[in-house]
């Protein structure tokens, strides 16, 4: 409240007290005005009776309580205001001698005061709220939206207070839907609560309700797919309300957000051992490549909070690695180090460790796109593969403590050749542990929601143009995690360690992407298959209908972490995988697809992309290619090993 208004009602409550006071005689006396001896005691004590009440007030900051939003917890603090005051005021009259004052008058006075400041106030908050009401600000003509608020509890009361108050603007409130039989029934601001969260198809087709707002504290994924589901036949907008803490600082509708994919797979929320990464992040020099991507992005974010000394950026696209070095200046205060450097790019890439000397690394860089990179073969596996190992080896040159890489499920019994270079990828991880003081470790997990080029923001975009939204197959499902669980648990999984494990997340369980079809189209307001058609297109190359997260040979271990599991990769003969994997690199630099894929079956025999000519020999093919291609390499630091 501005100043002036604090004055007046510091004001209202001394005129208050005068009369709280004059009335407490008068009650205790039965008569009006009282007795002339006590008229008299009053004129003595109702001048330091005020100055009581009026600094227990302050004290206490009742003048600071805004009145328009005065709640149950402020008419605590009334109620503790008021009795400082009596304290005070029986405290005076001990001291200045008042021993025959009558006590009943105390008692009287001090229930009367409690009831005169806190009644003030409350009155004050009618006026405004009528005020509201009639539009007297800006009154604006407005259709009517009629709203109906899942959840009868304090943030229901929050709400169901602002729409009445928004009046004018065409709210209106139409009740509550709350499982609590104890509540059905029951008035709360106005508003009945009609009935459960089940029957809301009922009350949605008689009621005419245009909006249905989720207004519950904390809502369980399990509930938001239900009342998506429950509403799914019927054009309402559905909408969910923040964190309570937004409400009771920005108290109005403004912060009532749709219902976004991601609340129907909300999960137990992730627990991290904040004391283990900031452990092992703080004051180190930490590293993060394709830190301009979704992942990357977001490791930048949640590794910038757990101060590090130096954060290292490292990306290939010069527009994103911008992107978030302005937004780590301008939003987080801190000023990244950005290179611009193509892993690939060995001599670049020792260059800039020997300048920069990063402790930690994180590995995001990758090409993911499955059906480009099954058209762009030797891309996927000259970054995802040769990208790698030179990062391991100047990682090991240059004694980096912890060296984390990120996987995919895809790499798991690969179809695809973005998925089959990300499984030899992490064999060049368990690789490089063997020969190296470096701290190795790969977390493979599915994918993210909102990723770029990712399946939502795809769909949302097929929607804003009015469909259809595509679909390859009715039965394919992902596993999904939110981009921010996703690097928690990756941050969490480089505290445990490395020797070359495989951290597996645990995703919950896989999702259907016609569900998601499906709750996409519903969150919009709009019916799948009459407002907006869902077309199947067929699976695209390198695409499964399910993914794994184990191969035949791992095995799980349990970690300290509930949300993280252990693979035990199978035994790697080192030198025959080096010597395999150089001819692989040669090969996919020369342009050599056939033999490309010859190796690749030899590196990763479980791989189904590619099925080899019936009179081919490829378990010799690449004893030769290593020899013969190697020599047509444009450059040869490209190939030379890391010395330790």
């Amino acid at each position: 409240m501005s100043r002036p208004q604090q004055l007046r009602l510091t004001i209202a409550d001394a005129v208050s007290g005068i009369i709280t006071l004059f009335a407490a005689f008068c009650i205790r006396m039965d008569r009006v005005p009282p007795p002339e001896q006590f008229l008299t005691m009053f004129l003595h004590t109702v001048i330091p009776l005020i100055v009581c009440r009026v600094v227990a007030l302050r004290l206490l900051q009742v003048h600071r309580i805004w009145v328009r939003h005065v709640s149950t917890r402020d008419a605590l603090v009334i109620l503790a205001a008021t009795t400082l005051g009596s304290f005070l005021f029986i405290g005076y009259l001990i001291a200045s001698g008042h021993t025959h004052y009558p006590k009943g008058v105390v008692l009287i006075e001090w229930m009367s005061s409690y009831f005169a400041v806190a009644g003030l106030r409350l009155l004050v908050r009618v006026q405004c709220e009528k005020r509201d009401r009639r539009g007297i600000a800006a009154p604006v003509q407005c259709a009517e939206r009629r709203i109906l608020l899942v959840g009868a509890g304090s943030m229901g009361a929050i709400l169901a207070r602002e729409i009445a108050r928004r009046h004018n603007e065409g709210l209106f409130l139409v009740g509550f839907v709350d499982d609590d039989d104890a509540k059905h029934k029951m008035l709360l601001q106005g508003g009945s609560v009609l009935g459960g969260v089940d029957d809301l198809p009922s009350l949605l087709d008689r009621l005419s309700v245009d909006e249905v707002v989720i207004s519950i504290k904390e809502p369980t994924g399990e509930l938001v797919r239900r009342v998506t589901k429950l509403c799914e036949v019927r054009p309402v907008r559905l909408r969910i309300a923040p964190g309570f803490q937004v409400l009771e600082t920005d108290n109005n509708l403004r912060s009532v957000r749709d219902v976004a994919v991601e609340d129907l797979m909300l999960r137990e929320p992730v627990k991290v051992d904040r004391e283990a990464i900031a452990a092992y992040l703080k004051g180190e020099r930490v590293l993060i490549t394709g830190g301009g991507g979704s992942i990357g992005g977001e490791l930048v974010r949640q590794v910038a909070a757990a101060g590090p000394s130096e954060l290292l950026i490292l990306g290939h696209g010069e527009n994103s690695v911008f992107e978030i070095e302005q937004e780590m200046k301008l939003d987080f205060g801190v000023t990244p180090t950005c290179m611009i450097c193509d892993t690939r790019d060995l001599g670049r890439l020792r260059r800039l460790f020997a300048e920069h000397r990063p402790s930690v690394v994180f590995h995001a860089a990758a090409h993911k796109h499955v059906p480009l990179m099954e058209s762009s073969p030797e891309e996927a596996i000259t970054n995802n593969v040769l990208g790698t190992r030179n990062l391991a080896r100047v990682a090991t040159e240059f004694g980096v403590r912890r060296f984390v890489m990120i996987s995919t499920d895809k790499a798991v019994n690969a179809t695809s050749v973005m998925g089959v270079s990300k499984r030899i990828a992490e064999r060049v991880i368990q690789a490089e542990s063997y020969r190296s003081e470096t701290e190795f470790a790969t977390v493979r997990f599915g994918n993210v929601l909102g990723s770029r080029g990712s399946v939502i923001p795809t769909m949302r975009r097929q929607l804003s143009r009015g469909g259809p939204v595509t679909v390859t197959h009715p039965d394919m499902k992902r596993y999904f995690m939110t981009i921010p669980e996703a690097v928690q648990l990756v941050i969490q999984a480089g505290a445990l360690g490395g020797n070359g494990r495989i951290y597996i997340l645990d995703m919950g369980k896989p999702v259907r992407i016609m569900d998601l079809a499906h709750n996409l189209i519903r969150l919009s307001g709009l019916v799948p298959g009459k407002d907006i058609e869902i077309k199947i297109t067929g699976l695209r190359p390198g695409e499964k209908l399910f993914e794994e997260l184990l191969t035949e040979e791992e095995s799980t271990n349990v970690t300290r972490h509930a949300r993280i599991m252990s693979a035990t990769p199978s035994d790697l003969p080192v030198e025959d995988f080096d010597e395999k994997a150089d001819a692989l690199i040669a090969a996919a630099q020369c342009g050599d697809k056939k033999g490309m894929f010859r190796l690749i079956q030899l590196l990763a025999p479980t791989y189904k992309g590619y099925t080899p000519p019936p009179n081919g020999n490829g378990h010799d093919a690449w004893k030769g290619m290593a020899r013969v291609e190697q020599l047509q390499l444009p450059l040869e630091e490209a190939q030379e090993p890391a010395k330790p």
